[in-house]
């Protein structure tokens, strides 16, 4: 049993196959790509709407906080 006392956390340690682990990274990898590929799109998307409204661009970068 483990320092909190209850019935719910399981009593021995599960492992996962190395096939599993690596699919799971795999994955894991390809949707942070997409999620990276996502923002990237929208920032700059955003970017060049506020400097086509007229922003300066060094407002831009402290409204983005970049």
């Amino acid at each position: 049993m483990s320092v909190i006392d209850c019935d719910y956390l399981p009593a021995d340690k599960m492992v996962l196959p190395p096939e599993l682990a690596l699919l799971i990274m795999t994955k894991a990898s390809a949707m942070a790509a997409a999620f990276e590929e996502q923002a990237l799109d929208q920032l700059t998307k955003d970017a060049r709407r506020a400097l086509t409204q007229g922003a300066e661009p060094r407002r831009v970068i402290r409204d983005m906080r970049l």
